[in-house]
């Protein structure tokens, strides 16, 4: 057998962002086949980038979360090509206290290359928002677990992937931004990504070297294959937090964070 030849950060941010990627609907129907979508943020809207719901895994129920990027074009453009909303953030943080309510674990699934980047996003307070996410999920009594499928990008993707654990599949990124932005404010030159992506060390072998993330989920072609391997990866690992009591699940998930 040929050893698998090392790629670079720039080609591995390419695959992260290839359109043939499995998207937030494949994986909604090959690993919860009775997922049951709910919708709105209790506020005024309900923005489509983040689908969430209930569902059952592993034979018990579970809350679902998913960065969607879409498929057709009108999709897409409802969904911000991924980039979630206010609404969106509003409505997950919604469904994760109602999974600590009815005690279901949360598997979240993150692709997005960021919040979305928008005047109306930021007059709803995208930013209040996010920040709600993070200090919600930081105290809630359930185990989350979340996995990047694709872009992890900046704030956008943390608001979902502050829990208990983070897997990465083996074309993905995850940074605090994109590398053009990075390229843009330190070389003022975004053509420069592909040298921003390395310096950055966005990919999944640098952050889990990092202890950044709990590992790397193998990702063949075959979309059926690798969601079979998220299921292999996920049952293990929530089986494993499920025997935490709520207060050690809390404390381990502060530990996780104050040790960056």
């Amino acid at each position: 057998m040929f050893p698998k030849k090392q790629r670079t950060a720039g080609e591995i941010v390419a695959t992260a962002r290839d359109g043939q990627k499995v998207t937030g609907q494949e994986l909604l129907a090959e690993i919860f086949p009775d997922f049951m979508e709910m919708h709105g943020d209790r506020l005024n809207d309900d923005d489509p980038s983040i689908v969430g719901g209930l569902a059952h895994f592993n034979g018990r129920a579970v809350t679902v979360l998913v960065i969607d990027k879409g498929t057709s074009a009108k999709d897409r453009i409802a969904k911000h090509f991924g980039s979630p909303a206010p609404a969106a953030y509003r409505k997950s943080l919604r469904l994760i206290k109602q999974a600590e309510k009815f005690e279901r674990p949360v598997l979240a699934f993150v692709n997005t290359a960021g919040a979305y980047p928008a005047a109306s996003a930021e007059e709803q307070g995208q930013g209040e928002a996010i920040a709600r996410n993070l200090l919600g999920i930081a105290g809630v009594k359930v185990p989350l677990l979340t996995v990047i499928y694709g872009e992890g990008g900046s704030g956008g993707a943390l608001a979902l992937a502050c829990g208990d654990e983070v897997w990465m599949s083996e074309n993905s990124m995850y940074s605090v931004l994109s590398p053009e932005g990075f390229a843009s404010i330190l070389w003022k030159d975004a053509s420069k990504s592909d040298e921003a992506a390395e310096v950055m060390q966005l990919t999944p072998e640098d952050l889990l070297k990092a202890n950044i993330i709990e590992g790397i989920i193998p990702e063949p072609n075959a979309h059926k294959r690798f969601c079979k391997n998220i299921i292999q990866i996920l049952r293990p690992e929530l089986e494993k937090l499920e025997k935490l009591s709520p207060d050690e699940l809390v404390a381990q998930r502060k530990a996780r964070f104050r040790k960056f």
